[in-house]
């Protein structure tokens, strides 16, 4: 098993996005990227502590490659939006790739300059791409959020 972590905008829906891939083993709701040691939701939401929301996926590579993950994450978000995606404001939501390691930082890196390349975006792509730090994982009442209140999306 391997591990990816992504940030794009609420976790709630990106964990739902993910954890619907094939091969796909969990996907858990968490904050990276900032500098304080076990944020609460009240923290981060507070922009003071860096972190995104986000969302560590462990996946079978034998059934889904990181390539394919790539692509889940550039099509189910607005990577051209810097810290905003729909009605949520601020730096927890903003797009970012977490990579565990210089391949995926490569996968990344080449999935991010191919889609600036292709012309399918109007304006350039904001998403950071940095080295994953310490994942902590989110409040039991916002893990499969969607799965346990019935819902099925953001509705943006």
């Amino acid at each position: 098993m391997e591990k990816a972590t992504f940030a794009e905008g609420c976790f709630w829906g990106v964990e739902a996005n993910f954890q619907s891939v094939p091969g796909v083993i969990s996907a858990v709701s968490g904050y990276t990227g900032g500098k304080t040691e076990n944020p609460s939701y009240e923290d981060v939401c507070s922009g003071r502590t860096g972190h995104a929301e986000a969302v560590e996926v462990e996946f079978d590579p034998a059934k889904v490659s990181y390539e394919d993950l790539l692509k889940v994450f550039w099509t189910s978000h607005d990577p051209t939006t810097p810290n905003r995606q729909g009605p949520d404001v601020g730096t927890q939501y903003r797009s970012a790739i977490f990579f565990h390691g210089p391949t995926q930082e490569a996968a990344a890196r080449a999935s991010k300059e191919a889609l600036e390349k292709s012309g399918k975006l109007k304006r350039s792509i904001v998403t950071e791409i940095v080295a994953v730090g310490p994942f902590y994982r989110a409040e039991e009442y916002h893990q499969k959020y969607f799965a346990k209140h019935g819902l099925h999306g953001c509705g943006i």
